[in-house]
């Protein structure tokens, strides 16, 4: 219960960001939105080389001690210290319009105060070098790590990121 607390005050520093920095939209991406055919975003997705997030959602919790641990499926667990690249939406964890550590969520989050969905559809990232923050849907591409037992009740870090595609493209 904790750590979803944690994630949930964490993402309740979105609408700040969005405040704070609007994202301005060209004339390209106001036509190309996240699920149209003119979308280089979601071109991207139906690309081979894009992890799907159902790979991530083959988890199941057990109960270790007084606690629930994730057990990792053995696609999953192969994937463990491997470049990846995911696609997902960007939810901010500090203010300011470029973001270096961000939660990267499968699905839109459309409200500051709700999850987007569990732990198997958000994934911390840590980037080489700041993102500029847009609603967009990104492709991230880093070496991904399966976190067994982290504290923040995440299960997924990718370190090292480097931004592939933006949704403003």
């Amino acid at each position: 219960m904790r750590r979803l607390l944690w994630i949930m005050a964490l993402s309740a520093i979105a609408p700040l960001v969005l405040a704070a920095n609007p994202t301005p939209k060209d004339e390209a991406s106001a036509t190309d939105a996240p699920g149209s055919a003119g979308s280089s975003a979601r071109s991207a997705a139906d690309s081979k080389d894009i992890l799907p997030w159902k790979t991530l959602s083959q988890v199941e919790e057990v109960k270790v001690k007084d606690k629930l641990v994730p057990k990792f499926s053995a696609q999953i667990t192969a994937l463990d210290t491997k470049e990846v690249r995911l696609q997902g939406f960007m939810m901010p964890l500090e203010p300011g319009a470029k973001q270096k550590r961000f939660l990267l969520s499968a699905n839109v989050p459309s409200c500051p105060f709700c999850m987007p969905g569990g732990p198997d559809s958000l994934i911390e990232v840590l980037c080489r070098k700041p993102i500029a923050f847009n609603m967009e849907p990104i492709v991230i591409s880093g070496k991904l790590s399966v976190l067994k037992d982290d504290p923040t009740g995440l299960w997924y870090r990718v370190t090292d990121a480097v931004l592939v595609l933006d949704g403003k493209m």
